[in-house]
């Protein structure tokens, strides 16, 4: 706890006084121009990853990167997306997976997880990703492999979850959301988008215009 407690006090007398005015209107209002859904692991950090400042994106970590259809029993993943989208207009919205991910790793190789019931629950939300990888993919495939594939197919049906979500069904209809789907890669520092349009995953770059926005804008004849 040391450590944490005097990385506090830096923050507090090293950045926080330096940067005044910026925390100063955050104090106020918040305006971020993305969500970013990520997994819990200690070596994701979102913010240090795309640069970004204090405020700007809007940031949902949980074992897996796991988004839940949408449904009755609605849990804080549900209500902090509705929330974000809803609530505050973001635009924006990155679920990001990463490599040598523990979730998926369980899932790949059917770890028993007695003791951690909660958990086993958790990551059948991941079910769909798994079936994909084990239709695609012989058992005698290297598990690197595999992992990497399950991996990148979870951010696919994380995404799909997402569009069964009526605040972002409805903004996405209306062409007020984009999605984009990301894979960290933690050795090489990499990331890896979904393209809608090529059907692949492809290497961010800075001209990147990749999206994973699926066509799901309706045009109406205006009838008089």
């Amino acid at each position: 706890m040391h450590r944490i407690i005097d990385g506090v006090l830096r923050f507090q007398t090293e950045i926080h006084g330096k940067r005044q005015e910026l925390f100063s209107e955050l104090g106020e209002r918040q305006k971020p121009f993305a969500v970013f859904i990520a997994c819990s692991d200690s070596r994701v950090v979102p913010e240090l990853l795309t640069q970004c400042d204090p405020g700007d994106i809007f940031v949902i970590r949980n074992a897996g990167n796991i988004i839940p259809s949408y449904g009755p029993a609605s849990g804080g993943v549900s209500a902090s997306i509705e929330y974000a989208v809803q609530g505050l207009g973001i635009p924006n919205l990155i679920v990001c997976g990463h490599s040598d991910c523990g979730a998926m790793k369980a899932i790949l190789r059917d770890d028993k997880l007695d003791k951690m019931p909660a958990v086993g629950a958790w990551i059948k939300h991941a079910a769909a990703a798994k079936q994909i990888v084990e239709a695609r993919f012989s058992p005698e495939e290297d598990e690197k492999r595999r992992l990497n594939a399950l991996v990148h197919e979870n951010v696919l049906c994380q995404l799909r979850n997402l569009a069964t979500h009526p605040a972002v069904a409805a903004k996405l209809a209306a062409g007020q959301l984009s999605l984009h789907g990301w894979v960290y890669n933690i050795d090489s520092g990499t990331v890896d988008t979904f393209d809608a349009e090529k059907q692949e995953f492809v290497t961010l770059t800075r001209d990147s215009t990749a999206q994973a926005t699926p066509k799901l804008i309706v045009r109406y004849s205006q009838k008089k």
